[in-house]
């Protein structure tokens, strides 16, 4: 059966994106990037993939999940970021570009992602933002945080809003020299 993955970069105090959203203070580069690059290709936006000649397999995730503002915050440089994977980004004040292969939906998510699980294909990756994590989070299967060495002190949460809580078991761990902590938890 496949998996909802929450893979998502966040920082020593829970955040994923600073008060406006922004994510630019998390590093892009350092040793941690050569894992990301083998194992989780996927996740790289398809212009930096081609643009570092990558050859990194892809083939882990068949979708992404995105809420909004973490879907707008790429705009600056495409409004197709993932067009190897199913994209299905939830809004309910936007609609989708029909020149690219984004599916905008103000559907609900958790019945969005029961009908995926029930369907062949590789894992799902929930990409974020904090407010789509929280109403997920009864159907995430596991947890890939990459903590980043420094504070917002503000700023999203990785789940914003109510959840209710939720055990998870850790499953692996790797500490990288660019102080980058990359930890995997699984749902009990």
């Amino acid at each position: 059966m496949r998996e909802l993955i929450y893979y998502v970069a966040v920082s020593l105090d829970g955040r994923i994106a600073s008060p406006a959203g922004a994510f630019d203070a998390f590093p892009v580069t350092g040793d941690h990037f050569d894992v990301i690059y083998q194992e989780w290709a996927d996740t790289v936006p398809a212009a930096a993939y081609d643009a570092l000649g990558l050859t990194g397999p892809r083939g882990r995730f068949s979708t992404v999940l995105m809420g909004w503002n973490t879907y707008a915050a790429g705009f600056e440089f495409t409004d197709d970021p993932y067009p190897h994977l199913d994209q299905i980004v939830f809004s309910r004040t936007h609609s989708g570009s029909e020149t690219t292969s984004v599916r905008v939906t103000a559907d609900d998510p958790r019945e969005v992602v029961a009908d995926l699980k029930s369907r062949d294909g590789a894992d799902i990756w929930l990409c974020g933002g904090g407010d789509l994590a929280a109403q997920l989070v009864d159907q995430i299967d596991r947890l890939v945080l990459k903590v980043n060495p420094f504070v917002f002190g503000d700023g999203i949460p990785l789940f914003a809003g109510e959840c209710d809580p939720m055990s998870f078991g850790l499953v692996a761990t790797r500490s990288f020299a660019s102080g980058v902590v990359i930890s995997e938890y699984e749902r009990r």
